[in-house]
């Protein structure tokens, strides 16, 4: 699979390395991508993460705003003027700088969590919130959805009936 999946939690050790989970490793080799390409998140108090595939979809997302606009600009000073290159030793560990460690309140724990095409880095107690606040969303989203082709939860038991 060619996809960051799943959650995992790692210790940051006494030299502030953390280890990126194999899994994330073997998906950032395939991509064609030394390193990690990262930089604070847009929306969460999170580092967005990822290889090849995650710039190759900055720049489309930048090829679509007017060159020299102001918008462009700030999107591209966001995304490639705020992160880092991330090395990855032999070890498999990464040593996160220490302004986006501060960003996101990095100290003992990283919790990397996959989302597809990319992935994000969170202090793990902000992510568990974030994680239950977007369970309470989704189920709220299922709901409209079901909505949207004509199923209710009136009628999706009558369905299976």
């Amino acid at each position: 699979m060619d996809q960051f999946v799943s959650k995992f939690t790692n210790k940051i050790d006494a030299k502030g390395r953390v280890s990126v989970p194999v899994s994330f490793r073997t998906v950032l080799a395939k991509d064609g991508f030394e390193g990690i390409y990262c930089y604070p998140s847009l929306d969460d108090d999170a580092l967005d993460a990822g290889g090849q595939r995650l710039v190759g979809k900055i720049q489309l997302l930048l090829e679509d705003l007017a060159p020299y606009s102001d918008e462009r600009d700030h999107l591209a000073m966001a995304l490639f003027g705020a992160s880092e290159i991330l090395s990855i030793d032999q070890d498999g560990r990464i040593k996160i700088p220490e302004r986006l460690c501060t960003h996101v309140g990095l100290s003992s724990r990283v919790t990397f969590v996959g989302l597809g095409d990319k992935f994000q880095i969170w202090e793990p107690e902000k992510f568990a919130d974030q994680f239950n606040e977007g369970r309470k969303k989704l189920s709220e989203f299922k709901k409209l959805l079901g909505a949207g082709r004509g199923i209710s939860p009136d009628t999706e038991g009558a369905r299976e009936q």
